[in-house]
């Protein structure tokens, strides 16, 4: 404890699967949030926000509309690079979680 990333730095899991298929329309979703939450998150503060990432801007569309349908709101952080971020925000959330005990958390991007 605290829990590390196994890849850190200037790489992330996400760069490294967009580079082990680089034909595929690799998109970073999901990681910021337990699976309970996954599909149509009830929680008190209203719809939360899914922070993604890829290089391909069709498949971010169309996760977009994905997560639309499944309840959340969308932020694109931008290329598969970003995953970097995305994958240490997870860590956060992870440590927030196992100090309160609370796994139906996310987060929400105020603006």
């Amino acid at each position: 404890k605290p829990p590390r990333l196994a890849i850190s730095g200037e790489d992330s899991l996400g760069e490294r699967v967009q580079r082990k298929a680089p034909k595929a329309c690799v998109v970073k979703v999901f990681n910021t949030v337990g699976n309970a939450l996954m599909f149509r998150p009830q929680l008190a503060g209203g719809p939360p926000t899914m922070f993604v990432a890829g290089d391909d801007e069709a498949a971010k569309k169309v996760t977009a509309e994905l997560l639309a349908a499944f309840g959340w709101e969308c932020s694109d952080t931008g290329a598969i690079a970003s995953s970097r971020y995305l994958e240490a925000m997870c860590l956060a959330w992870v440590i927030v979680a196992s100090k309160t005990g609370n796994w139906r958390q996310a987060f929400k991007l105020l603006v």
